[in-house]
């Protein structure tokens, strides 16, 4: 669970007066020098036994209870609720009026905040509210804001564009306990959706949380990445709504562009919109290339794939069968080829300027192949769980005119820039003195790797290939 920061809960202890809390539940205090004395609430008290110091915040009961603290420890002696319970019903600045009973609080089992989502709701209206719950919460959440800042995603149009949220903890409080009739049937429609699990609580707990959307906005899928790094061993840090992945990121960049770069997760995925490439989508890990995915580029007649998966073993080897695939499906495939075991993100914040290294990472895909329907050997279609299989990549059969470098671009001045117009986002290749040729793919045969060597400095980036050395300099 992310934690509180400890200057938010300082900032409550300042700004909210315990005074004004004791006044607020009908308590009469009168002053004693600096101290001013009252009936304690929390047990039944005939002398005044209360005293609270105003110039310090604080208070104490001297009588039968003993109890004393901070405007934290009053409302959660008051209110019968958490810690962190006690500093939501002070952000939300809601002051009891209850009058004093005398009596010992029970542990509340009703919520003391407004419920975050309308019980009566359908499921599609869950999620949605659900997740609009999440999206305002994280817009107050300095550690979800952090997190982001750190991955180099500060942004926030894309924060207000994706519906991104943080999950922390404080959706459970807003809902009756189990114990109660409307607690147990929308903890019951909850966890059917998987927002809540079987114990209860929040399965995206600790995390920055992304909805997929279809193209009706209705949500098909959330994922959740867990903000902290330091959780015990077996930890998941990845999570997901239960059942198949449904969906597509980001779908609207495959009706603008007929060439899509294709990211291994959303946090890539991500790395490349806020650099201006718009025209970017994500699959669910190294091996989450689903059915969804293959039938959204063919309905929205995708051409060019530039599959920018990690540069590790596990990513070659996924991006290899899946180009494998997506040739046997018609696509013409680039493989964006990041330094040694990075990633698209890793890559972005190591750089001066993120725009322009990604921009020369596009510029720089290799080719892979290019399939046409009902010509090209057809290849068996790859699961999605295709890295439990031994089979080693077999580029199809393709002719001699089918094995061509990818094309100047038509307008190759135009870099990477953020538009919603059905444009072409980003040039396909560098300029040919730029530029290796490449030898055509040989049917049935083992692709020949080309290693692309990179050198990111301060000043410039330099690519060394097949004994060229070009270097981008101001990027």
């Amino acid at each position: 669970m992310p934690r509180i920061p400890t200057e938010e809960i300082e900032r409550l202890k300042q700004e909210m007066s315990v005074q004004q809390l004791a006044e607020a539940r009908g308590i009469k205090l009168n002053p004693h020098g600096k101290d001013l004395l009252g009936l304690c609430p929390f047990h039944e008290d005939h002398e005044p036994s209360l005293v609270i110091t105003p110039s310090k915040n604080l208070w104490n009961c001297l009588g039968a209870c003993g109890s004393g603290g901070t405007v934290i420890d009053w409302v959660m002696k008051a209110e019968g609720v958490s810690f962190r319970h006690a500093v939501e019903i002070l952000r939300e600045g809601t002051i009891s009026n209850t009058q004093p009973t005398g009596k010992r609080i029970k542990i509340a089992t009703v919520p003391k905040l407004p419920p975050p989502v309308d019980f009566k709701a359908e499921e599609q209206e869950l999620l949605k509210q659900a997740v609009e719950y999440y999206h305002q919460t994280l817009k107050q959440s300095p550690e979800a804001l952090s997190y982001l800042e750190k991955r180099g995603l500060k942004n926030s149009e894309m924060i207000d564009h994706f519906k991104i949220g943080c999950a922390n903890r404080t959706f459970g409080f807003r809902l009756p306990d189990k114990n109660r009739q409307a607690g147990a049937a929308i903890r019951e429609k909850l966890t059917k959706l998987g927002i809540l699990r079987n114990t209860g609580h929040e399965h995206f707990n600790g995390s920055v949380v992304f909805p997929i959307f279809d193209e009706h906005g209705q949500i098909t899928e959330i994922y959740g990445r867990k903000i902290r790094d330091d959780l015990r061993e077996g930890t998941a840090y990845h999570l997901y709504l239960p059942g198949p992945h449904k969906g597509v990121f980001n779908l609207e960049a495959l009706k603008a562009s007929k060439e899509i770069i294709l990211c291994e997760a959303i946090i890539d995925a991500l790395t490349f919109w806020c650099a201006g490439f718009r025209n970017v989508t994500a699959a669910y890990g190294v091996n989450g290339f689903t059915p969804d995915h293959l039938a959204a580029f063919k309905q929205y007649g995708v051409e060019k794939v530039f599959i920018a998966y990690d540069r590790d073993t596990a990513g070659n080897k996924a991006a290899d069968e899946l180009a494998s695939q997506l040739i046997g499906e018609g696509f013409e495939c680039f493989r964006v080829l990041f330094p040694s075991e990075m990633d698209a993100n890793e890559y972005a914040l190591k750089a001066k300027s993120p725009e322009k290294s990604l921009d020369v990472a596009i510029r720089n895909a290799r080719w892979i192949g290019k399939g046409k329907p009902n010509t090209v050997q057809q290849l068996k279609t790859l699961e999605p769980k295709a890295a439990t299989k031994k089979e080693s990549f077999q580029p199809p059969a393709v002719d001699n005119q089918q094995n061509k470098p990818a094309e100047e671009p038509q307008n190759p001045e135009m870099l990477s820039q953020p538009s919603k117009e059905e444009v072409n986002i980003f040039p396909l290749a560098a300029k040919e003195e730029n530029l290796e040729k490449l030898e055509p793919v040989q049917a049935a045969a083992a692709p020949q790797r080309v290693e692309i060597l990179t050198e990111i400095k301060p000043e410039e980036i330099i690519i060394k290939l097949d004994g060229r050395r070009c270097e981008f300099a101001g990027y």
